[in-house]
């Protein structure tokens, strides 16, 4: 009789699923104690450390998905799921032989196929020593044969028991955090048993898994289940009975177990204290966007056309962010300050930061800064024309943005505001200096030169110094007292600690196909001024006289991917609420997956918004730069 002629019998449904391996720390033992911990009802059933799957295939779920980061593994259960009769025909020479154990070991499973591979995988966890599954540094399978007499290979009944329960999961290869984010929701039932905290005798474990896990990647886990709970997922997690479990899940209900060890020669290593870890979903909080009423404070920050700028945007974020409770607000790209200005307004403690000198003077006049202005006697005294300047301006500059008299005076008020000797005051002076530059030229850009763009605008025609001195009356209007120790920060973003009970705002580059996001092509001018061209080299073969970019990874696509997941993970801990584009990269969903690897709740809100120029509009479909922009609250 041939194997596809096989009988299925009439106990076929009602018999247990057995493992197909014998798996180092499988959960046969602890099934009694698992399935109290198993939730009446759930959605799906997840398990990204799936192993041997005990638990999987004891509890039979109707839908699940389960994953691990081990390829081969993976690979037999599609191999299961899809065709066990070949696997079961595979399997049907395979003995209990040394000679016959190495000669399948020196196999490579990439080469095979996807059913031979899969009764290779079986073969060799059932005769090699004690189940173990450890690999070399070039990834091949090396533990010795185990002198078995007996191999008790699952048969046809039982790869089809085990296929039946497959063949109703997704099955991945992937990372735990990749998979979880990508399936878990409100009303799974996840298991987590992961790489075990070594313990004493007990700590060779960590040689027979696949992946090590060490205590950071523990208490990412452990942040990863809080999540979980938080997105309305049921959580059951197995670990070893050590101090660093009760102290990452001491907020749940833990039980301790005596189990026994199989993966040990010696006999006295093989008992050992199980930790069960139920963690019930949380309470889960619904977003209510609520009008709040603008302090009118945030009306004397002064207008500013700087490329991305939210000052249009700003009812909108604060709508948003009072929706929930924080004592601090982190703008890691702040630009031109007024996203972080109108959080000071509202009594918040800002730190604002950004990777550009001009950003930084900026927020040092007027976030950082809460009582000091400039008296109109400094003011004058910066205008004062008997100073020696180093002429830097009036050279290198000679006939691209302004007239030689005006650079002349912008040598003299940055000989003069170098000479102040307090620091805020200095960058009082350098912020009117840096608005009555953009001010005097057309579109406020530094990208072309001459007068190309002259529309006829009063501003164009008014005095270089009469900018000036109207510049330092808006400034010093806008200087206040919230109260709060606020903080200006030129770093990168992702160098900052994460601050407790705070807001972060990001509000990046923005990559998009259609444009470019080079603020140094633009403000190269003013960025120059802010930091005296300090370290800067200048491309003297350009017309524009411009300087090198500051590297950043939002200059593509995928650094752009790749630096959003960066921020995520590193405050993780904390509130995220994120501008971007919709005419930009990465895409809506996925920036949303990108946050949910990391936060339970992540909420769009889309705002309806006009680009004042930079977003090159006519190569978007000539859309006259009208775009959504997105806001992502993460909680």
């Amino acid at each position: 009789m041939s194997i596809e002629s096989l009988p299925i019998t009439s106990d076929f449904v009602d018999r247990p699923v057995r493992p197909l391996l014998k798996w180092a720390g499988g959960k046969t033992q602890l099934l009694p104690q698992i399935a109290k911990a198993v939730p009446e009802q759930f959605n799906n059933y997840i398990e990204p450390f799936i192993g041997g799957g005990a638990v999987f295939f004891n509890l039979r779920p109707e839908s699940a998905v389960i994953s691990d980061t081990n390829a081969e593994l993976i690979s037999m259960y599609k191999a299961v799921a899809t065709n066990p009769d070949t696997v079961a025909r595979e399997l049907g020479p395979m003995r209990s032989s040394e000679t016959f154990f190495y000669e399948i070991r020196s196999l490579k499973f990439e080469d095979l196929s996807v059913e031979a591979a899969a009764a290779r995988t079986i073969y060799l966890n059932r005769a090699c020593f004690n189940g173990l599954y450890r690999v070399n540094r070039r990834g091949e399978f090396n533990v010795p044969f185990g002198k078995h007499t007996s191999l008790n290979l699952p048969d046809i009944h039982v790869l089809r028991r085990a296929s039946s329960v497959l063949a109703k999961a997704t099955i991945v290869h992937g990372d735990y955090l990749t998979v979880l984010g990508r399936h878990a929701s409100e009303g799974d039932f996840v298991f987590l048993d992961p790489p075990y905290l070594p313990i004493g005798k007990y700590s060779d474990f960590k040689r027979y898994t696949r992946e090590q896990f060490h205590e950071k990647d523990h208490r990412e886990l452990a942040e990863e289940v809080r999540r979980l709970t938080g997105v309305g997922a049921h959580v059951v997690l197995t670990n070893s009975n050590h101090p660093l479990v009760h102290e990452l899940y001491g907020d749940y209900r833990l039980e301790v177990l005596e189990t026994r060890r199989s993966i040990s020669s010696k006999g006295t290593a093989r008992t050992g204290q199980d930790v069960i870890v139920i963690a019930a979903p949380s309470k889960r909080r619904k977003l209510s966007i609520v009008r709040s009423t603008m302090p009118s404070q945030v009306a004397n920050f002064p207008p500013t056309r700087l490329m991305g700028s939210k000052q249009k945007l700003l009812t909108e974020i604060w709508n948003v962010a009072s929706d929930f409770k924080f004592d601090a607000v982190v703008d890691l790209f702040s630009g031109s300050g007024v996203v972080s200005y109108m959080f000071k307004a509202n009594g918040k403690r800002v730190v604002s930061n950004d990777y550009m000198a001009m950003a930084e003077q900026y927020a040092k006049a007027l976030i950082a800064n809460n009582r000091r202005t400039l008296s109109d006697s400094t003011i004058a005294s910066l205008l004062n024309d008997k100073v020696k300047t180093d002429q830097f301006v009036e050279r290198t500059f000679d006939g691209l943005y302004f007239t030689d008299d005006e650079n002349r005076l912008i040598d003299r008020l940055r000989t003069n505001i170098a000479k102040l000797p307090h620091p805020t005051d200095r960058a009082l002076a350098m912020a009117g200096l840096m608005r009555a530059c953009t001010k005097k030229r057309a579109r406020g850009i530094f990208t072309y030169v001459g007068l190309r763009y002259d529309d006829g605008r009063k501003d164009l025609k008014t005095p270089l110094d009469e900018h000036f001195a109207n510049a330092m009356s808006v400034i010093n209007s806008a200087v206040f007292d919230n109260g709060e120790r606020n903080v200006a920060r030129r770093g990168d973003a992702l160098s900052l600690r994460p601050t407790q009970n705070a807001l972060i705002y990001i509000d990046p580059p923005y990559f998009s196909r259609h444009s470019d996001n080079e603020y140094v092509r633009r403000y190269h001018f003013l960025e120059g001024l802010a930091c005296n061209w300090d370290g800067l080299s200048i491309q003297e073969h350009t017309l524009t006289k411009k300087f090198k970019n500051y590297p950043t990874p939002f200059s593509t696509r995928d650094g752009a991917f790749s630096a959003f997941d960066a921020l995520f993970r590193r405050y993780r801990q904390n509130l995220l609420l994120v501008s971007y584009s919709s005419n930009s990269l990465p895409t809506l969903d996925e920036i949303v997956e990108l946050m949910a690897r990391y936060k339970s709740k992540v909420e769009v809100i889309p705002v309806e918004h006009r680009y004042s120029f930079g977003n090159q509009g006519h190569k978007v479909n000539d859309n006259r730069n009208a775009v959504q922009e997105y806001l992502f609250i993460g909680y």
